[in-house]
């Protein structure tokens, strides 16, 4: 039965996976977040297939988990970033008008909704090539999949975040 492997799992794992964890995020109450996320979509993942090796299943898991969490937070980063002096500066000039921002903000969370809805795979390869600067060939280097994979999943996810919605434009108003 499967709770009886994700017991075992984490009798064997657990202090591991959060050490893992706590390496990949830096900090203790993320590291927790994610140790009982990895569990949970374990737990799923069991109900739908059988896993051969349980433990590196259990790893890879972790490290996407991860990867989401440390993504997620520096999206959110950009989106809610406080407004500094020089921020109130511009706007006070006439540099930045306050329409301008509010549809950048809400072009920046539509984004983050159309990334957060690919599917897995897709989605940290767009992050990694996107976000990180990876090159094509390095994002499947450390992926572990083909040049030309990378490639598929580049095309589906930014077809994907074109066929959003868009955000009034000021033009148009």
């Amino acid at each position: 039965m499967q709770p009886t492997l994700i017991e075992t799992l984490h009798r064997n794992e657990g202090v591991k996976l959060r050490r893992f964890l706590l390496r990949l995020l830096g900090s203790a109450d993320a590291a927790a977040d994610a140790h009982q996320e990895t569990y949970l979509r374990m737990l799923g993942a069991l109900s739908r297939t059988t896993v051969e090796h349980p433990s590196a299943f259990l790893f890879q898991i972790a490290n996407n988990v991860a990867l989401r969490m440390r993504n997620r937070r520096s999206l959110e980063g950009t989106l809610f970033q406080p407004v500094t002096d020089l921020d109130l500066a511009r706007i006070a000039d006439g540099y930045a008008m306050p329409e301008r921002q509010v549809i950048a903000r809400q072009e920046l969370r539509r984004l983050a909704v159309a990334i957060d809805a690919l599917p897995p795979r897709c989605r940290e390869v767009f992050l990694l090539v996107r976000f990180e600067n990876l090159s094509n060939g390095e994002a499947a280097a450390r992926l572990g999949i083909s040049r030309n994979m990378v490639e598929k999943h580049l095309i589906r996810a930014l077809l994907h975040c074109r066929r959003q919605p868009q955000a009034t434009n000021l033009r148009d108003a």
